[in-house]
């Protein structure tokens, strides 16, 4: 047997073996690492969808809260074996890298994308006191009074800012940021009037709507929300083309086999499919967004040539 024959023989028995692996998985119980509070929105989806996938490979989904970017270090770092998984943010994976010189991890580098788990429609608030009622009376506002206004966010760099900073740059606004150190405080401080705009994902500020404690004026996303039905997006109030979507992913170790990958892709887009699990995730104001693999990187892919294009003309950066 020739140089040639023994390759394609050792690549044909590596691929078998791949299979065979991904098909026995899962072998034991999968670890979820979730850098984000218990509780919080991508706390609660990753839950009821890794309650899906345990029924599914009939092992225990175990999810594990850690915060900041050195969780996002420990789940590159974890054993490629698909039982070590990653839920990650369009933050963390895409903007993150490109306001920050120094991470600990490199997302292209030290992971491969999974699936995309849901969406999480923001939507643009105003505190009742500032008197506006639509996104056009804000533009109008905020253009009669440049530099007055001001917006909250849950720190330099934050989703929050950067979609404001988008909002401004598509308007011609001028408006005045406001960081806090994370999301609740900016949003306690603009239910209590301290700011005056906020743009803040649907769960956290569904019931101060509800009460008439804060104006929605319009979803940021392409499409309008479900558990906001009746709201306009910002695009077909008054800004052609803006879209702004706080999006979540499954994500394994780079170097975990691809017929595991493409097993947890299928498994992931199965459970998303399931009439109760989309149910509960639009209870909490997320919305379902599965994707395959391939279609996952590829969006990442388009995400960070547009958000370096805003980084670069705002000169937006965060000092390590």
């Amino acid at each position: 047997m020739n140089k040639r024959h023994l390759l394609m023989l050792a690549a044909a028995l590596m691929a078998a073996g791949g299979a065979a692996r991904a098909s026995d998985f899962p072998e034991r119980p999968v670890r979820v690492i979730v850098p984000f509070p218990a509780g919080g929105a991508a706390d609660a989806a990753m839950r009821v969808v890794a309650k899906k996938l345990g029924e599914t490979w009939k092992q225990q989904v175990l999810v594990e809260n850690s915060a900041g970017v050195h969780a996002i270090k420990a789940g590159a770092a974890a054993p490629a074996d698909g039982h070590h998984l990653l839920l990650a943010a369009g933050s963390q994976i895409v903007t993150g890298p490109l306001l920050r010189s120094k991470l600990p991890y490199h997302p292209q580098r030290d992971l491969v994308p999974v699936g995309r788990l849901v969406t999480n429609p923001p939507v643009l608030l105003a505190h009742p006191s500032l008197g506006v009622k639509s996104v056009k009376d804000l533009i109008a506002l905020a253009k009669k009074r440049p530099g007055e206004l001001n917006f909250s966010s849950s720190g330099i760099g934050s989703p929050n800012q950067l979609a404001m900073e988008m909002f401004q740059a598509m308007t011609g606004t001028d408006m005045v940021h406001v960081p806090y150190k994370g999301g609740a405080p900016s949003v306690i401080e603009l239910v209590g009037g301290q700011v005056q705009i906020g743009i803040n994902a649907i769960p956290s500020v569904l019931t101060h709507v509800r009460a008439n404690k804060l104006v929605a004026l319009a979803v940021a996303s392409s499409q309008r929300a479900r558990s906001l039905p009746d709201l306009p997006t910002i695009a077909e109030a008054a800004v052609p083309g803006f879209e702004y979507t706080i999006w979540y992913g499954l994500f394994a170790p780079a170097k975990t086999p691809q017929a595991i990958v493409d097993r947890l892709s299928d498994d992931l887009q199965r459970a998303l499919a399931d009439a109760e699990v989309q149910r509960l995730l639009v209870e909490q104001g997320n919305e379902p967004a599965p994707t395959s693999s391939a279609k996952l990187a590829q969006f990442i892919q388009q995400d960070q040539h547009r958000w370096a294009k805003l980084v670069r003309e705002r000169n937006l950066k965060i000092e390590d």
